[in-house]
């Protein structure tokens, strides 16, 4: 991979954390550690690794991507507008009255959005439906579910996982955003769900487990999650609220108040006016 390529990604994820921090502040509260986690993978997927056409956001042959925690939509949406499928001032509308840019994201409301998330794991298990109905129409797309660690702790997920090993969906990728985080505190005290590596190999799954913020990183492993022959899973080990220094490592940023005041210690400049 090119280093041109990977600057110009670190450089797009770094706008994108921005733009989501400016339309949580522009707010005054939002979910700003769990997008904040996922932006480097976003870019990844959004800008580099998958098969998706802002100019045509339904194509049948698209890739899938499933943000399965969906109250990381704030990260979803900056990424989606940085991609085209949308005008970026529309981010300063974020769950305002009349938005079409709600907490959690819904399909039905939001261009490039695949599926409405906001019930933690019924989102893989849409994921994996998606990725049977791929093969059952002999379309050439994978499927991506953005799961969270806190979410893993729901049942539901883990029959989801089940299912996509037993009918072999070489197509399908689940995606753990493991920041050891969750609402109410650390997910070791709240409910352990690690090691996810172990459990999910004794499951069926080719396993890779990286640094979720290390692009290159990121980019290898979706590369070979395309071409195997078997479910694949990528646990991604983040930090809560990377990038934005008041939350960054801190539980309570799962959904926290942010002002513009707070703005201007954050990221430089506003990107959305």
């Amino acid at each position: 991979m090119e280093q041109n390529t990977i600057e110009k990604l670190y450089e797009t994820a770094d706008l994108i954390r921005k733009m989501c921090i400016e339309c949580i502040a522009n707010f005054g509260v939002g979910h700003i550690g769990g997008s904040s986690s996922i932006i480097e993978l976003l870019t990844v997927l959004y800008f580099h690794s998958t098969n998706i056409d802002p100019e045509d956001p339904k194509n049948p042959n698209r890739d899938r991507i499933v943000l399965s925690k969906g109250h990381a939509a704030p990260g979803l949406y900056a990424t989606l507008a940085a991609r085209g499928y949308f005008d970026k001032s529309l981010l300063l509308t974020l769950n305002q009255n009349g938005t079409t840019l709600p907490s959690h994201a819904d399909m039905l409301k939001v261009t490039g959005v695949d599926f409405t998330a906001g019930s933690l794991g019924q989102g893989i298990s849409a994921a994996v439906g998606m990725a049977i109905a791929g093969r059952m129409d002999k379309r050439n797309y994978h499927t991506f579910a953005i799961v969270g660690d806190g979410e893993s702790q729901e049942g539901q997920v883990w029959e989801a996982l089940m299912l996509a090993s037993s009918r072999h969906l070489s197509n399908f990728t689940v995606i753990i955003d493991n920041n050891r985080m969750q609402i109410d505190g650390l997910t070791e005290d709240v409910c352990k769900v690690e090691p996810f590596e172990s459990k999910l190999r004794a499951f069926g799954y080719r396993v890779y487990s990286i640094d979720g913020h290390d692009i290159e990183k990121i980019v290898e492993v979706v590369r070979k999650c395309r071409t195997a022959r078997t479910p694949t899973a990528i646990v991604l080990n983040t930090i809560k609220g990377k990038g934005v220094k008041c939350c960054e490592g801190h539980y309570k940023s799962h959904s926290v108040s942010f002002t513009a005041e707070m703005l201007a210690n954050e990221c430089t400049g506003e990107v959305l006016k």
